[in-house]
């Protein structure tokens, strides 16, 4: 097989292990509690991280990429743990899952506000299905049903928000990070610092007991592997393959990450979940068509 290959394929592997982080995150705080389990998570990553991408040397990053770029990963991935750890419910938390998975969408839509990137009239169909299928998501077994949306989200509005918040905030870091980081990519540092930041709450919140049984564990090491492993695979991937085949499969993770979840959890999904769900990834497959015809367009212009 071909270097390319390899690292393509290892770029859909990280795909996969990103699709398993709801249902694995939920798993670990049903049996060790919402913080502690994600202070634990983010520790066994930080160790995986640190065995495979390597140590971190600060003096090789730009001084405001490691500012800002750990103050939005590390916001981001509270936002992300501590939204599935507070759900109510299994299926809330596959639900908070999905509204975090809004971020390719407004990835796309910051970097045309604000990073200039040329798009075309696609995008608005494109942002308009995304929140059409995130409703329909929200709206329970009736699907498009405004009054049962804000009956859910009124029900645990903190774990709703945070997931949301965090789609907005992995946006800006993908924005922001895209113009400063200079190539660099300080996700072992900021995972630490994540692991850090949790372990903080913890111990401000009184603690709390964790049982530690081997489920427990089982699920704390799956969590962590998919955490560590799959930004260290999506970087191979990113760096040495193919990167439109991994674009276009990062797309398909809401899909994905709901039908994994639902089997983790043992959760049985609605129709109307899944076509939400798949309204979600083709309106950010749509945002990502509007930016690539201009591109192509251009390029023609150029060779011609």
């Amino acid at each position: 097989m071909k270097p390319s290959n390899k690292a393509t394929l290892t770029g859909l592997v990280a795909v996969m292990l990103w699709s398993a982080i709801v249902g694995l995150i939920r798993s670990v705080s049903d049996r060790l509690g919402a913080t502690g389990g994600a202070a634990m998570i983010y520790t066994v990553a930080s160790g995986f991280l640190l065995l495979s991408v390597g140590p971190v040397r600060l003096r090789d990053f730009p001084r405001r990429y490691l500012v800002w770029g750990s103050l939005l990963f590390v916001t981001y991935e509270l936002c992300l743990s501590l939204s599935i750890g507070y759900a109510h419910t299994a299926r809330q938390a596959i639900e908070v899952g999905m509204v975090n998975y809004l971020w390719p969408t407004f990835t796309i839509v910051a970097a045309i506000l604000f990073n200039r990137q040329p798009t075309n009239l696609l995008i608005v169909p494109g942002f308009a299905l995304s929140i059409v299928g995130i409703c329909r998501v929200l709206g329970g077994a009736q699907g498009f049903d405004p009054a049962g949306m804000l009956a859910n989200v009124r029900d645990n509005p903190l774990s709703y928000g945070l997931a949301f918040a965090g789609a907005l905030i992995w946006a800006a870091y993908c924005t922001v990070t895209a113009r400063i980081a200079n190539g660099r990519n300080g996700v072992t540092l900021f995972f630490i610092l994540v692991a850090i930041s949790l372990w903080i709450k913890y111990l401000l919140g009184g603690g709390g007991y964790m049982d530690f049984t081997f489920d427990a564990v089982v699920y704390l090491l799956l969590a962590a592997a998919a955490m560590g492993f799959g930004y260290g695979a999506w970087n191979v991937g990113i760096l040495h393959g193919n990167v439109t085949i991994l674009a276009g499969a990062s797309y398909f993770i809401p899909v994905l990450s709901a039908a994994l979840s639902a089997w983790l959890l043992h959760t049985p999904l609605s129709r109307a979940f899944w076509q939400g769900a798949a309204m979600v990834c083709g309106g950010a497959i749509l945002c990502w068509f509007a930016t690539r015809a201009p591109r192509r367009a251009a390029q023609a212009t150029d060779r011609a």
